[in-house]
Protein backbone atom coordinates (compact mmCIF):
# COMPACT_ATOMS: atom_id res chain seq x y z
CA UNK A 1 0.00 0.00 0.00
CA UNK A 2 1.47 3.30 -1.11
CA UNK A 3 1.82 6.14 1.37
CA UNK A 4 2.57 9.75 0.46
CA UNK A 5 4.81 10.17 3.49
CA UNK A 6 7.24 7.75 1.88
CA UNK A 7 8.82 10.50 -0.23
CA UNK A 8 9.54 12.63 2.85
CA UNK A 9 11.20 9.71 4.66
CA UNK A 10 13.25 8.73 1.60
CA UNK A 11 14.38 12.35 1.12
CA UNK A 12 15.72 12.34 4.65
CA UNK A 13 17.43 8.97 4.30
CA UNK A 14 19.07 9.94 1.01
CA UNK A 15 20.58 13.15 2.37
CA UNK A 16 24.34 13.03 2.87
CA UNK A 17 24.33 15.26 5.93
CA UNK A 18 23.84 13.65 9.33
CA UNK A 19 23.03 16.82 11.25
CA UNK A 20 19.52 15.73 12.26
CA UNK A 21 17.60 12.68 13.29
CA UNK A 22 14.15 11.93 11.84
CA UNK A 23 11.19 11.56 14.19
CA UNK A 24 7.96 10.09 12.78
CA UNK A 25 5.07 10.50 15.17
CA UNK A 26 1.33 9.94 15.11
CA UNK A 27 -1.47 7.80 16.52
CA UNK A 28 -1.22 4.04 17.01
CA UNK A 29 -1.87 1.60 14.16
CA UNK A 30 -1.31 4.07 11.31
CA UNK A 31 1.65 2.22 9.78
CA UNK A 32 4.69 4.18 11.03
CA UNK A 33 6.92 1.16 11.65
CA UNK A 34 6.00 -0.52 8.36
CA UNK A 35 6.65 2.49 6.12
CA UNK A 36 9.96 3.32 7.85
CA UNK A 37 11.20 -0.24 7.36
CA UNK A 38 10.16 -0.16 3.69
CA UNK A 39 11.99 3.12 3.11
CA UNK A 40 15.17 1.94 4.81
CA UNK A 41 15.14 -1.25 2.73
CA UNK A 42 14.84 0.81 -0.46
CA UNK A 43 18.04 2.69 0.42
CA UNK A 44 19.83 -0.71 0.56
CA UNK A 45 21.69 0.61 3.62
CA UNK A 46 22.44 -1.64 6.55
CA UNK A 47 20.24 -0.97 9.54
CA UNK A 48 19.55 -2.08 13.09
CA UNK A 49 16.18 -1.80 14.79
CA UNK A 50 15.05 -1.74 18.40
CA UNK A 51 11.39 -1.68 19.47
CA UNK A 52 11.10 -0.48 23.06
CA UNK A 53 7.63 -1.96 23.57
CA UNK A 54 8.35 -5.42 22.17
CA UNK A 55 11.73 -5.61 23.88
CA UNK A 56 11.52 -4.75 27.57
CA UNK A 57 15.22 -5.52 28.07
CA UNK A 58 16.10 -2.76 25.63
CA UNK A 59 14.17 -0.23 27.67
CA UNK A 60 16.18 -1.14 30.77
CA UNK A 61 19.48 -1.22 28.90
CA UNK A 62 19.15 2.18 27.22
CA UNK A 63 17.47 4.13 30.02
CA UNK A 64 20.71 5.01 31.80
CA UNK A 65 23.53 5.12 29.24
CA UNK A 66 26.25 7.60 30.17
CA UNK A 67 27.33 9.07 26.83
CA UNK A 68 27.31 8.46 23.07
CA UNK A 69 30.15 5.97 23.24
CA UNK A 70 28.36 4.03 25.95
CA UNK A 71 25.12 4.03 23.90
CA UNK A 72 26.83 2.69 20.78
CA UNK A 73 28.68 0.07 22.80
CA UNK A 74 25.43 -1.19 24.31
CA UNK A 75 23.74 -1.06 20.90
CA UNK A 76 26.44 -3.17 19.22
CA UNK A 77 26.20 -5.73 22.01
CA UNK A 78 22.40 -5.80 21.93
CA UNK A 79 21.73 -6.09 18.19
CA UNK A 80 22.75 -8.76 15.72
CA UNK A 81 23.37 -6.32 12.87
CA UNK A 82 26.80 -4.80 12.33
CA UNK A 83 27.27 -1.07 12.90
CA UNK A 84 29.11 0.29 9.86
CA UNK A 85 30.28 3.87 10.22
CA UNK A 86 28.84 6.16 7.59
CA UNK A 87 26.37 3.54 6.35
CA UNK A 88 24.22 2.03 9.10
CA UNK A 89 20.82 3.50 9.84
CA UNK A 90 19.68 3.07 13.44
CA UNK A 91 15.88 2.74 13.76
CA UNK A 92 14.53 3.24 17.29
CA UNK A 93 10.83 2.37 17.43
CA UNK A 94 8.27 3.24 20.14
CA UNK A 95 10.70 5.70 21.72
CA UNK A 96 7.99 7.08 23.99
CA UNK A 97 8.86 4.06 26.17
CA UNK A 98 12.47 5.25 26.48
CA UNK A 99 12.35 9.02 26.56
CA UNK A 100 16.04 9.25 27.39
CA UNK A 101 16.73 8.46 23.74
CA UNK A 102 14.91 11.59 22.59
CA UNK A 103 16.80 13.75 25.09
CA UNK A 104 20.17 12.31 24.03
CA UNK A 105 19.59 12.38 20.26
CA UNK A 106 21.47 15.69 19.98
CA UNK A 107 24.70 14.04 21.11
CA UNK A 108 24.12 10.95 19.01
CA UNK A 109 23.62 13.12 15.91
CA UNK A 110 26.67 15.24 16.71
CA UNK A 111 28.80 12.08 16.91
CA UNK A 112 28.08 11.86 13.20
CA UNK A 113 28.78 8.26 12.25
CA UNK A 114 25.19 7.03 11.88
CA UNK A 115 21.76 8.15 10.81
CA UNK A 116 18.94 7.90 13.31
CA UNK A 117 15.24 7.39 12.66
CA UNK A 118 12.87 7.52 15.63
CA UNK A 119 9.22 6.55 15.72
CA UNK A 120 6.53 6.45 18.36
CA UNK A 121 2.91 6.83 19.29
CA UNK A 122 1.51 9.24 21.89
CA UNK A 123 4.66 11.32 21.46
CA UNK A 124 2.68 14.52 21.48
CA UNK A 125 1.73 13.54 25.01
CA UNK A 126 5.09 12.15 26.06
CA UNK A 127 7.27 14.97 24.74
CA UNK A 128 5.66 17.37 27.18
CA UNK A 129 7.32 15.38 29.98
CA UNK A 130 10.77 15.50 28.41
CA UNK A 131 12.86 18.22 29.98
CA UNK A 132 15.34 18.76 27.20
CA UNK A 133 13.95 18.34 23.71
CA UNK A 134 16.83 18.68 21.21
CA UNK A 135 15.41 21.53 19.12
CA UNK A 136 17.29 21.78 15.84
CA UNK A 137 18.42 18.17 15.92
CA UNK A 138 15.09 16.53 15.07
CA UNK A 139 13.19 16.68 11.81
CA UNK A 140 9.64 15.84 12.85
CA UNK A 141 7.08 14.34 10.47
CA UNK A 142 3.56 13.77 11.73
CA UNK A 143 1.82 10.80 10.17
CA UNK A 144 -1.92 10.18 9.82
CA UNK A 145 -4.22 7.36 8.72
CA UNK A 146 -4.47 6.76 4.97
CA UNK A 147 -6.34 9.56 3.22
CA UNK A 148 -8.92 8.82 0.54
CA UNK A 149 -6.44 9.07 -2.33
CA UNK A 150 -4.19 6.49 -0.65
CA UNK A 151 -7.25 4.31 -0.08
CA UNK A 152 -8.02 4.54 -3.80
CA UNK A 153 -4.47 3.48 -4.67
CA UNK A 154 -4.73 0.55 -2.24
CA UNK A 155 -7.86 -0.54 -4.12
CA UNK A 156 -5.98 -0.40 -7.43
CA UNK A 157 -7.63 2.73 -8.83
CA UNK A 158 -5.30 3.60 -11.69
CA UNK A 159 -3.02 6.60 -11.51
CA UNK A 160 -4.50 7.74 -14.82
CA UNK A 161 -7.95 8.00 -13.22
CA UNK A 162 -6.59 9.80 -10.16
CA UNK A 163 -4.66 12.26 -12.34
CA UNK A 164 -7.79 12.87 -14.40
CA UNK A 165 -9.86 13.54 -11.27
CA UNK A 166 -7.21 15.89 -9.93
CA UNK A 167 -7.23 17.75 -13.23
CA UNK A 168 -11.02 18.11 -12.92
CA UNK A 169 -10.55 19.51 -9.42
CA UNK A 170 -7.89 22.02 -10.44
CA UNK A 171 -9.58 23.14 -13.67
CA UNK A 172 -13.16 22.81 -12.39
CA UNK A 173 -14.20 20.31 -15.07
CA UNK A 174 -17.14 17.90 -14.88
CA UNK A 175 -16.20 14.29 -14.11
CA UNK A 176 -17.40 11.54 -16.43
CA UNK A 177 -20.68 10.36 -14.91
CA UNK A 178 -19.74 6.67 -14.79
CA UNK A 179 -16.46 7.45 -13.01
CA UNK A 180 -18.25 9.90 -10.71
CA UNK A 181 -20.76 7.28 -9.55
CA UNK A 182 -18.05 4.67 -9.01
CA UNK A 183 -15.98 7.14 -6.99
CA UNK A 184 -18.99 7.88 -4.79
CA UNK A 185 -19.37 4.13 -4.19
CA UNK A 186 -15.70 3.87 -3.28
CA UNK A 187 -16.01 6.88 -1.00
CA UNK A 188 -18.91 5.25 0.87
CA UNK A 189 -16.71 2.19 1.33
CA UNK A 190 -13.98 4.46 2.75
CA UNK A 191 -16.48 5.81 5.27
CA UNK A 192 -16.75 2.25 6.61
CA UNK A 193 -13.19 0.94 6.26
CA UNK A 194 -11.38 4.17 7.04
CA UNK A 195 -7.64 4.64 6.73
CA UNK A 196 -6.00 2.43 9.35
CA UNK A 197 -3.57 0.41 7.16
CA UNK A 198 -4.15 -2.94 8.87
CA UNK A 199 -7.91 -2.49 8.48
CA UNK A 200 -7.54 -1.51 4.82
CA UNK A 201 -5.37 -4.58 4.20
CA UNK A 202 -7.94 -6.77 5.96
CA UNK A 203 -10.63 -5.50 3.62
CA UNK A 204 -8.48 -5.90 0.49
CA UNK A 205 -7.49 -9.45 1.47
CA UNK A 206 -10.96 -10.68 2.44
CA UNK A 207 -13.61 -8.16 1.29
CA UNK A 208 -15.31 -9.17 4.54
CA UNK A 209 -16.70 -6.13 6.34
CA UNK A 210 -17.30 -8.15 9.50
CA UNK A 211 -13.55 -8.77 9.70
CA UNK A 212 -13.07 -5.04 9.22
CA UNK A 213 -15.46 -4.18 12.05
CA UNK A 214 -13.85 -6.74 14.39
CA UNK A 215 -10.40 -5.29 13.74
CA UNK A 216 -11.65 -1.74 14.23
CA UNK A 217 -13.15 -2.79 17.57
CA UNK A 218 -9.75 -4.13 18.61
CA UNK A 219 -8.07 -0.84 17.72
CA UNK A 220 -10.68 1.11 19.70
CA UNK A 221 -10.02 -1.18 22.68
CA UNK A 222 -6.27 -0.55 22.29
CA UNK A 223 -6.90 3.20 22.39
CA UNK A 224 -8.89 2.73 25.58
CA UNK A 225 -6.06 0.68 27.08
CA UNK A 226 -3.70 3.54 26.28
CA UNK A 227 -6.12 5.91 27.97
CA UNK A 228 -6.24 3.71 31.08
CA UNK A 229 -2.44 3.37 31.08
CA UNK A 230 -1.78 7.08 30.90
CA UNK A 231 -4.63 8.05 33.21
CA UNK A 232 -4.36 5.53 36.07
CA UNK A 233 -5.79 7.84 38.74
CA UNK A 234 -8.76 9.03 36.65
CA UNK A 235 -7.66 12.64 36.93
CA UNK A 236 -8.58 13.11 33.30
CA UNK A 237 -11.88 12.31 31.57
CA UNK A 238 -10.38 10.75 28.48
CA UNK A 239 -12.55 7.70 28.00
CA UNK A 240 -15.77 9.62 28.74
CA UNK A 241 -14.90 12.20 26.10
CA UNK A 242 -13.75 9.55 23.62
CA UNK A 243 -17.03 7.63 23.98
CA UNK A 244 -19.10 10.79 23.57
CA UNK A 245 -17.58 11.87 20.23
CA UNK A 246 -19.99 9.91 17.95
CA UNK A 247 -23.14 11.06 19.75
CA UNK A 248 -21.96 14.67 19.99
CA UNK A 249 -21.29 14.73 16.24
CA UNK A 250 -24.85 13.53 15.69
CA UNK A 251 -26.20 16.65 17.38
CA UNK A 252 -27.66 19.32 15.15
CA UNK A 253 -24.69 21.70 15.40
CA UNK A 254 -22.10 18.90 16.04
CA UNK A 255 -20.45 21.06 18.69
CA UNK A 256 -19.11 19.25 21.73
CA UNK A 257 -21.60 20.08 24.49
CA UNK A 258 -19.83 19.97 27.82
CA UNK A 259 -22.92 19.48 29.96
CA UNK A 260 -23.35 16.07 28.34
CA UNK A 261 -20.11 15.17 30.08
CA UNK A 262 -20.83 16.83 33.39
CA UNK A 263 -23.60 19.21 34.40
CA UNK A 264 -21.13 21.28 36.42
CA UNK A 265 -18.61 21.51 33.62
CA UNK A 266 -15.71 23.93 33.84
CA UNK A 267 -13.36 24.05 30.87
CA UNK A 268 -10.28 24.42 33.07
CA UNK A 269 -11.10 21.09 34.69
CA UNK A 270 -11.41 19.18 31.42
CA UNK A 271 -9.00 21.10 29.22
CA UNK A 272 -6.07 18.72 29.75
CA UNK A 273 -8.25 15.79 28.68
CA UNK A 274 -9.00 17.37 25.30
CA UNK A 275 -5.35 18.34 24.86
CA UNK A 276 -4.29 14.75 25.64
CA UNK A 277 -6.63 13.27 23.02
CA UNK A 278 -5.43 15.79 20.43
CA UNK A 279 -1.73 15.28 21.18
CA UNK A 280 -2.15 11.50 21.14
CA UNK A 281 -3.49 11.78 17.59
CA UNK A 282 -6.81 10.23 18.62
CA UNK A 283 -9.11 13.23 18.18
CA UNK A 284 -9.22 16.30 15.92
CA UNK A 285 -10.61 19.48 17.50
CA UNK A 286 -12.05 22.09 15.12
CA UNK A 287 -12.18 25.46 16.86
CA UNK A 288 -14.68 28.23 16.30
CA UNK A 289 -13.52 31.61 15.00
CA UNK A 290 -15.49 34.79 15.61
CA UNK A 291 -14.39 36.44 12.35
CA UNK A 292 -13.72 34.78 8.95
CA UNK A 293 -10.70 37.02 8.39
CA UNK A 294 -6.94 36.48 8.22
CA UNK A 295 -5.23 35.36 10.34
CA UNK A 296 -7.88 32.98 11.65
CA UNK A 297 -5.87 32.12 14.75
CA UNK A 298 -6.47 35.59 16.19
CA UNK A 299 -10.23 35.07 16.57
CA UNK A 300 -10.04 31.42 17.65
CA UNK A 301 -12.21 30.49 20.63
CA UNK A 302 -10.72 27.78 22.85
CA UNK A 303 -13.99 26.81 24.54
CA UNK A 304 -16.12 26.40 21.39
CA UNK A 305 -15.13 23.44 19.25
CA UNK A 306 -16.22 20.30 17.45
CA UNK A 307 -14.37 17.08 18.15
CA UNK A 308 -13.82 14.51 15.41
CA UNK A 309 -12.05 11.15 15.43
CA UNK A 310 -8.74 10.87 13.59
CA UNK A 311 -10.13 8.02 11.47
CA UNK A 312 -13.63 7.93 9.98
CA UNK A 313 -13.70 4.12 9.94
CA UNK A 314 -13.33 4.05 13.73
CA UNK A 315 -16.13 6.60 14.02
CA UNK A 316 -18.45 4.45 11.90
CA UNK A 317 -17.52 1.38 13.93
CA UNK A 318 -18.59 3.18 17.12
CA UNK A 319 -22.11 3.72 15.81
CA UNK A 320 -24.89 1.11 16.07
CA UNK A 321 -24.45 -2.28 14.42
CA UNK A 322 -25.75 -2.55 10.88
CA UNK A 323 -24.99 1.02 9.79
CA UNK A 324 -22.25 -0.24 7.46
CA UNK A 325 -24.64 -2.24 5.28
CA UNK A 326 -27.06 0.69 5.11
CA UNK A 327 -24.26 3.00 4.03
CA UNK A 328 -23.20 0.67 1.25
CA UNK A 329 -26.79 0.61 0.01
CA UNK A 330 -26.82 4.44 0.23
CA UNK A 331 -29.96 4.39 2.36
CA UNK A 332 -31.35 7.89 2.86
CA UNK A 333 -32.41 7.48 6.49
CA UNK A 334 -28.82 7.73 7.72
CA UNK A 335 -27.38 11.00 9.02
CA UNK A 336 -24.30 11.21 6.82
CA UNK A 337 -23.56 14.78 7.88
CA UNK A 338 -21.35 13.92 10.86
CA UNK A 339 -19.51 11.18 8.97
CA UNK A 340 -18.88 13.40 5.93
CA UNK A 341 -17.58 16.19 8.15
CA UNK A 342 -15.27 13.75 9.95
CA UNK A 343 -13.73 12.73 6.61
CA UNK A 344 -13.19 16.36 5.66
CA UNK A 345 -11.63 17.15 9.05
CA UNK A 346 -9.12 14.32 8.78
CA UNK A 347 -8.32 15.07 5.11
CA UNK A 348 -7.69 18.76 5.83
CA UNK A 349 -5.58 17.96 8.88
CA UNK A 350 -3.34 15.43 7.15
CA UNK A 351 -2.94 17.85 4.23
CA UNK A 352 -1.47 20.50 6.53
CA UNK A 353 -4.41 22.79 7.36
CA UNK A 354 -5.34 24.17 10.76
CA UNK A 355 -8.99 23.37 11.47
CA UNK A 356 -11.58 26.06 12.18
CA UNK A 357 -15.29 26.66 11.73
CA UNK A 358 -17.28 29.88 11.87
CA UNK A 359 -20.45 30.58 13.79
CA UNK A 360 -22.40 33.80 14.16
CA UNK A 361 -25.96 34.35 15.37
CA UNK A 362 -26.77 36.59 12.41
CA UNK A 363 -24.82 34.95 9.60
CA UNK A 364 -25.14 31.32 10.65
CA UNK A 365 -22.51 28.57 10.73
CA UNK A 366 -19.89 27.48 8.21
CA UNK A 367 -18.73 23.86 8.54
CA UNK A 368 -15.06 24.64 7.98
CA UNK A 369 -12.97 27.69 7.28
CA UNK A 370 -9.29 27.49 6.36
CA UNK A 371 -6.43 29.63 5.11
CA UNK A 372 -5.85 28.64 1.49
CA UNK A 373 -3.58 30.37 -1.01
CA UNK A 374 -3.28 33.38 1.31
CA UNK A 375 -7.05 33.84 1.49
CA UNK A 376 -9.90 32.74 3.72
CA UNK A 377 -11.71 29.78 2.16
CA UNK A 378 -15.15 28.80 3.54
CA UNK A 379 -16.04 25.12 3.09
CA UNK A 380 -19.53 23.65 3.36
CA UNK A 381 -20.22 19.91 3.53
CA UNK A 382 -23.54 18.68 2.15
CA UNK A 383 -24.59 15.03 2.28
CA UNK A 384 -28.12 15.50 0.89
CA UNK A 385 -29.62 16.50 -2.45
CA UNK A 386 -30.28 20.15 -1.58
CA UNK A 387 -26.60 21.04 -1.56
CA UNK A 388 -27.19 24.40 -3.25
CA UNK A 389 -29.01 25.66 -0.16
CA UNK A 390 -26.46 27.30 2.16
CA UNK A 391 -27.79 30.47 3.76
CA UNK A 392 -24.82 30.95 6.12
CA UNK A 393 -22.36 30.69 3.26
CA UNK A 394 -24.35 33.19 1.18
CA UNK A 395 -24.45 35.63 4.09
CA UNK A 396 -20.69 35.52 4.55
CA UNK A 397 -19.98 35.82 0.84
CA UNK A 398 -22.16 38.94 0.63
CA UNK A 399 -20.46 40.67 3.55
CA UNK A 400 -18.00 43.18 1.99
CA UNK A 401 -16.05 43.36 5.24
CA UNK A 402 -14.94 39.75 4.93
CA UNK A 403 -13.81 40.12 1.31
CA UNK A 404 -14.22 36.39 0.57
CA UNK A 405 -13.58 35.71 -3.11
CA UNK A 406 -14.36 32.01 -3.34
CA UNK A 407 -16.01 29.15 -1.46
CA UNK A 408 -16.12 25.36 -1.85
CA UNK A 409 -19.13 23.11 -1.31
CA UNK A 410 -18.33 19.39 -1.12
CA UNK A 411 -21.37 17.26 -1.91
CA UNK A 412 -22.62 14.21 -3.83
CA UNK A 413 -23.06 16.20 -7.03
CA UNK A 414 -20.63 16.63 -9.91
CA UNK A 415 -18.31 19.60 -10.41
CA UNK A 416 -20.22 22.83 -10.96
CA UNK A 417 -19.52 26.54 -10.57
CA UNK A 418 -22.08 29.20 -9.75
CA UNK A 419 -20.67 32.68 -9.40
CA UNK A 420 -17.87 32.38 -6.85
CA UNK A 421 -19.10 29.14 -5.27
CA UNK A 422 -17.62 25.89 -6.61
CA UNK A 423 -19.43 22.60 -6.06
CA UNK A 424 -17.15 19.58 -5.86
CA UNK A 425 -17.88 15.87 -5.36
CA UNK A 426 -17.19 14.95 -1.73
CA UNK A 427 -14.35 12.61 -2.73
CA UNK A 428 -12.41 15.53 -4.24
CA UNK A 429 -11.58 16.89 -0.79
CA UNK A 430 -8.56 14.58 -1.02
CA UNK A 431 -7.09 16.92 -3.65
CA UNK A 432 -7.33 20.00 -1.42
CA UNK A 433 -3.77 20.44 -0.22
CA UNK A 434 -1.97 23.26 1.52
CA UNK A 435 0.29 25.14 -0.84
CA UNK A 436 3.98 24.29 -0.57
CA UNK A 437 6.32 26.70 1.14
CA UNK A 438 7.93 29.26 -1.08
CA UNK A 439 11.67 29.27 -1.64
CA UNK A 440 14.04 31.75 -0.05
CA UNK A 441 12.50 35.16 0.69
CA UNK A 442 15.49 37.46 0.62
CA UNK A 443 14.84 41.08 1.51
CA UNK A 444 17.57 43.60 2.19
CA UNK A 445 16.62 46.97 3.60
CA UNK A 446 18.56 50.00 2.38
CA UNK A 447 19.82 51.66 5.56
CA UNK A 448 22.40 53.90 3.92
CA UNK A 449 20.54 57.02 5.10
CA UNK A 450 21.00 55.90 8.69
CA UNK A 451 24.68 55.00 8.44
CA UNK A 452 27.25 57.65 9.23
Amino acid sequence: MRRKIKNDILNFLNQDAKKKALLVTGARQIGKTYIIRECIKETTASFVEINFIENKEAKKLFSDFKNTRDFLLRLSAFTEGELIKGETIIFLDEVQECKEIVTAIKFLVEEGNYKYVLSGSLLGVELKDIRSIPVGYLQVIEMYPMDFEEFCMANNVSQRILDSLKDCFINKKVVDEVIHEKMLELFRLYLIVGGMPEVVKQYIDTNNLQNVIDLQSQIIMQYKKDIAKYDPESKLYLEDIFDLIPSELNNKNKRFIMKNLNENFKLSRYENSFIWLKDAGVALPVFCVSEPMLPLLISKSTNLFKLFLADVGLLTAMYANGIQKKMLMNELNINYGAIYENVVAQELKCHGFNLFYYNNNRSGELDFIIEYENCVLPIEIKSGKDYERHAALNNCMKNPRYNIHEAFVFCNGNVNKKDNIIYYPIYMVTFLNKEKKLGDMIYKLDLSALIE
